[in-house]
């Protein structure tokens, strides 16, 4: 039987639409609704200080490129399978489109986390 890499792709969305659906409203009231209106924290509480402090930090370096990577290797594997409903079949391509992506801004995140209190 022919080895498949599939099972580390259909974990990472797993992995990245439990995070969306668990955290992703979450992330969008607390950061868009709630922190702005002061109803939850001080509206200084996102301040670029405290947020460029909480960057610097090893553990929000981590949350952000957990957060950042998972959401787009699921927002990737979800629009490769809906290219593929569609009738895209370029499978090759939009493989590689797709999850090159998603490796992509992978790296990407990492750089910049990396980068940033440096």
């Amino acid at each position: 039987m022919k080895r498949s890499n599939a099972p580390i792709f259909w974990g990472l969305f797993g992995a990245g639409g439990m995070l969306a659906a668990l955290f992703g409203p979450v992330l969008v009231f607390v950061t868009g609704i709630a922190v702005p209106l002061g109803i939850i924290l001080p509206a200084d509480a996102m301040s670029w200080s405290h947020m460029h402090a909480f960057a610097q930090h090893w553990a929000g370096k981590g949350l952000l490129f957990v957060v950042v990577a998972l959401f787009m290797w699921h927002a990737m594997h979800r629009i490769y399978h809906s290219l593929h409903d569609l009738g895209v079949h370029a499978a090759s391509a939009t493989r590689f489109a797709c999850y090159g992506l998603a490796v992509l801004a992978t790296l990407l995140a990492a750089g910049a986390l990396l980068a940033v209190g440096f």
